[in-house]
Parts: structure tokens; C-alpha cells; sequence
């Protein structure tokens, strides 16, 4: 989902000219143990979704003031992804994914151990800074390190983020159904299993030749295609966690039947993504297969809000397990096209794309859970669908800036 310290457009590293050819799936120890330690990350975006209102119980917290879990996480997230590139391209990639588990594993640790609502919103700040580091360089690695080139490596970390955010609810609901806390200190032993397998398997990349300066990204931004893209992928993002976030107190389940939910999600998230996206990339091209998976992620936005509005739980439920397809179809397309877009160096472009599109995961939950608490629950779902009109029509207006996704 971004991208640092990638190669130019255009330039193969040794390990992609090597295996130019290859499957995604035949790869070197090193990239699966990145990969499997990115599948961990990714877990945690979905970890709490299942044991939100066993939180909002536990610690005495209103809906609204739990969902700040995920607006602290993703706020901190953007924010660090400005230097991201800065500090990985001073001390190296390796050195910065072991940073950034370091982080991951001390503060889902501390937040396992919270004592309030408010504790565990700043521990999960604490998480979103760490988990930046890590996911911001996990795919620069993979690229240097896998064979088969650039798409071979980008569908491997797609599919790693697939299997994470499908596997997060259901590790979350598992050990969340024994207690809350278990999650996050399920997640900080995972990830010190992570920290020992890219320690001692993955080759410390080299570092890049130019260093990245702070102010990069946010200059690389005012490039037209790389805005538009940007800004679209912010609209878009504040639908997908409108979903993630409030839908939880929607459905009134347990844990195992929000994990379950979720989990079937996460899994069309996760083969959309790997198979679905690239065909329909290769034959649409990226804008318009972007419209068509924003079109259909709006129709079902809409058909959650008529169910609920209805009180047709069955309705909730299949047509939120479906707005699998369309997100995993946008988080492949969207990462490819921040890649490409502008002639910024990819990292750069990288950092300021994940900047801008991050805080629409951030504003979301908030923003979707206090609508659906003081007004009704139908209203969050109708903002989403709102926002995929509205990421539509930026790529309908600003489309002469996207020629380079049409070459």
C-alpha cells in the first residue's frame, strides 16, 4: 500500500533481472519472512475490528471514543510517512523494518496492558508510527530482494496484505473471545517473530544514493498526476474505513460472528487484489478500472445504508463481506498508479501520496462512528457512498493529468 527506496521507474535491481520471468511465489527466504512479517502488520488494521465493542464494554468508552483506536493509528501513519524515506535512506532499509517492528511489538505490548480509553488511543499511536516504518519500506525490500520484477513483487505485497487484513479479524475475534487484551499482546509476540526472522534471513539492502530530504514529499505533491491520485485515494480511503471502523456496532454480533464477517471479507480483499485487479488493469487500464471499482464500492455503500435502514441484518452483512472486491481491487491500482504517475522518485512520491491518502482512514471512524451514534446509523454508509462519488468525479476533472497511467 506505499512504497520507499524503490528503484527508478524503468530500472531493474539485480535480484528482478535475475528471475525476470518468475511467478511471485517462487522467492527467496528472505522475501517471505519480510512478506510473512508484513502479513503481521497488516493484522493489525483489522485486529480490533471484532473486539470494538468488547473495548467500548471493558473500558467504559462510547462507540465514537473507541473508534479514535483507528483514527490515532492512521493519523500518526500519515504523518510518518514523511519520513519514512528520510530516515531509511540514512540508515537502510533493513534497519529501518527492525525499527519499525521494534516499535510495533513495544506499544501492542503497552497497549494490551491499557488502562483506559485513553491510554490505549496513545498506545496505538505509538503502533501507527512503528507499523509506518515497517510498511513503508516492507515493499523497497521485497522489490530488491524477490525475483520475477516489479508486478511479481507488488502482487506478493498485495498479497500479503490481503491474508493480513483477512486474518486480523479472525485472530482478533479468536483471542479477543478469551479477553480484549489478548489480541495486542497476541500481535507483539508475532511481530518479535518477525523481528528475529528478518534479523537473521534478510540481507541488509544497500543504502540509496541520494538521500531523501524532508520537505521531498511534500513538494513532490505538486505534481498534477500525482495529487489527483493522492487526493482521490483520500476520498476513497474515508469509504473503506467507514466500513472497517462504525460497521461493528452495526452489526451487534460477538466477536466470532464480527471476526467471521470480516474474515470472508478480507478474503475477496485479498483475491481481488492478487487476481482481479491485474486483469482488469491490463484490460481496462488503471483510471478506468479505478471508476469501476469506485462505482461498485459506491452501489454497495449504498445498498449497506438502504439495509440498515431497513434493519435487514442478512443485507448489512452480504453486502459488506462484498465491498471486499472493489478494495482490494483500489489498494492494488492505487499503489501501482502513485508508483507511476509522476517523474518524482518513488519513494518521494510515495511518501506524499500515503501522506494525503492516510488521512482519510484517520478522519473516517471518528467521523462515520459519531454520525451513526448521534444521528443514525444509515448516515455513515451514505457519506462513503458520497466520497466514491466524489473520488469519481476528481479523476473525471483532473484527468489530463493522468496521461502517464493511459502511456
Amino acid at each position: 500500500m506505499s512504497t520507499t527506496d524503490l528503484p527508478p521507474a524503468g530500472q531493474a535491481t539485480p535480484a528482478t533481472r535475475e528471475g525476470a520471468g518468475a511467478g511471485p511465489w517462487r522467492q527467496p527466504l528472505s522475501v517471505w519472512a519480510t512478506a510473512g512479517a508484513a502479513v503481521v502488520a497488516f493484522m493489525g488494521i483489522g485486529l480490533v475490528d471484532p473486539i470494538l465493542p468488547s473495548i467500548a464494554e471493558g473500558l467504559e468508552a462510547s462507540p465514537s471514543q473507541v473508534s479514535l483506536l483507528f483514527t490515532s493509528y492512521f493519523l500518526v501513519t500519515a504523518v510518518a510517512m514523511l519520513v519514512t524515506g528520510f530516515i531509511s535512506s540514512r540508515i537502510g532499509g533493513k534497519a529501518t523494518l527492525l525499527l519499525g517492528l521494534a516499535l510495533v511489538v513495544v506499544f501492542a505490548a503497552l497497549s494490551g496492558s491499557s488502562g483506559s480509553v485513553g491510554e490505549l488511543i496513545g498506545f496505538r499511536a505509538g503502533w501507527g508510527l512503528g507499523n509506518a516504518l515497517f510498511v513503508a519500506t516492507a515493499l523497497s525490500v521485497i522489490v530488491g530482494a524477490a525475483v520475477g520484477g516489479m508486478e511479481s513483487a507488488i502482487v506478493l505485497y498485495e498479497a500479503a496484505l490481503g491474508v493480513g487484513i483477512a486474518s486480523g479479524p479472525l485472530v482478533g475475534a479468536l483471542l479477543g473471545d478469551w479477553h480484549w487484551r489478548a489480541p495486542f499482546f497476541g500481535t507483539a509476540v508475532l511481530m518479535a517473530v518477525g523481528f528475529i526472522l528478518i534479523t537473521t534471513l534478510l540481507k541488509a539492502p544497500p543504502k540509496p544514493a541520494q538521500k531523501t530530504r524532508l520537505g521531498d514529499p511534500l513538494r513532490a505533491l505538486a505534481h498534477g498526476g500525482l495529487s489527483t491520485t493522492a487526493v482521490t485515494a483520500l476520498f476513497y480511503n474515508f469509504a473503506f474505513f467507514t466500513v472497517l471502523a462504525f460497521t461493528p456496532f452495526v452489526l451487534g454480533m460477538s466477536p466470532y460472528g464480527i471476526g467471521a464477517v470480516f474474515f470472508s471479507w478480507g478474503v475477496l480483499v485479498a483475491v481481488s487484489s492478487v487476481v482481479v485487479a491485474p486483469r482488469l488493469q491490463h484490460r481496462l487500464g488503471p483510471v478506468r478500472t479505478l471508476h469501476v471499482a469506485l462505482g461498485v464500492l459506491l452501489v454497495l455503500q449504498a445498498a449497506i445504508a438502504v439495509s440498515a435502514g431497513l434493519d435487514a441484518h442478512a443485507g448489512v452483512v452480504a453486502a459488506v463481506v462484498l465491498t471486499g472486491v472493489p478494495i482490494g481491487m483500489n489498494n492494488t491500482v492505487f499503489t501501482e498508479a502513485a508508483m507511476e504517475v509522476s517523474d518524482a522518485p518513488r519513494p518521494v512520491a510515495s511518501a506524499g501520496y500515503n501522506f494525503v491518502r492516510w488521512m482519510g482512514g484517520a478522519l473516517a471512524p471518528f467521523v462515520a462512528t459519531k454520525l451513526g451514534e448521534e444521528v443514525s446509523p444509515v448516515l455513515p454508509y451514505a457519506v462513503g457512498a458520497a466520497c466514491c462519488l466524489v473520488a469519481m468525479g476528481v479523476l473525471v476533472a483532473r484527468r489530463h493529468h493522468l496521461g502517464a497511467l493511459a502511456a
